[in-house]
């Protein structure tokens, strides 16, 4: 259960999409000035090296965040991802450490606003921790992600942004998530709830989805970009967001930036298949 390590995948093309995203809400709820707690259940590392053994093992963010890297007329997002990025890899002066969502979410922190990271896997955990180490804005917990949602909720702020992230690795996984953030949603109904999903097996995913979507919880938002028509054989064939209370015009901005995607991350000359839904 605790194998999984993100390093493999870092900046690949669902990381894109996630990351981009996570960006754009944080920069529309900073429209007011009251501040807001970020809660991720599965934080991670922090950041990655995309030159060690993980990343360069599977070479993902060839196919992702290395494409974009010296693209222009980038669409608003995309170019504040981009932008994001080559800033945490100043030093380096190319493509050479993938920052993690907290470490996205750390250069975007006000004052006023804080984190609270919850990661299990004892290494990244360790990790994590280093990396925080002197922010006091930033609290690191060893645990359940799950488990530590629902006691963190709802926040003092009463404003909030969670990612919801976990590995998949085994198959209750996707019922348990959705349980958990729709009595996550009974406690705290105003937060920005992001749940990104994989597709691995289509039928197992929809299912998970489902459960949210006729939750009775309402403005919720699909976005998916699938690089792969469904398939039974292993690997991940899509990637999306669903969001629960999306900021304003989330939907216009993600349709732009899938729209951009579809032509700039196609695979073996396929095109990309994308969606941005707002679920009845």
């Amino acid at each position: 259960m605790l194998s999984y390590r993100h390093g493999y995948h870092a900046g690949n093309y669902a990381d894109v999409l996630k990351h981009s995203m996570l960006l754009q809400v944080l920069k529309l709820m900073q429209k007011k000035d009251k501040p807001y707690a970020y809660i991720d259940t599965h934080a991670g590392a922090g950041a990655y090296s995309l030159n060690d053994e993980f990343a360069q093992k599977t070479g993902e963010y060839l196919d992702g965040v290395a494409k974009l890297w010296e693209a222009s007329n980038l669409p608003a997002a995309l170019a504040d991802y981009v932008e994001a990025v080559k800033v945490f890899n100043a030093e380096y002066d190319q493509l050479t450490v993938y920052p993690g969502s907290p470490s996205f979410v750390d250069a975007e922190l006000r004052e006023k606003d804080r984190m609270l990271l919850h990661e299990l896997h004892s290494t990244d955990h360790d990790l994590l921790a280093e990396y925080f180490v002197k922010d006091r804005q930033v609290k690191v917990l060893k645990g359940d992600g799950l488990q530590g949602l629902i006691a963190a909720v709802p926040p003092p702020e009463r404003r909030g942004v969670i990612l919801i992230d976990p590995s998949y690795e085994i198959k209750s996984d996707y019922v348990d998530v959705a349980e958990t953030i729709i009595k996550a949603h009974k406690r705290f109904s105003t937060g920005v709830y992001m749940l990104w999903y994989p597709v691995v097996q289509r039928e197992q995913t929809e299912s998970m989805l489902n459960l949210l979507k006729n939750s009775g919880i309402k403005n919720q938002l699909r976005v998916e970009q699938a690089i792969k028509p469904d398939s039974n054989e292993f690997g991940m064939t899509a990637a999306g967001l669903w969001i629960i209370n999306p900021p304003w015009q989330l939907d216009v901005t993600a349709k732009e930036t899938l729209n951009y995607l579809e032509r700039r991350l196609g695979h073996s000359g396929g095109k990309t298949i994308v969606k941005v839904e707002v679920p009845e």
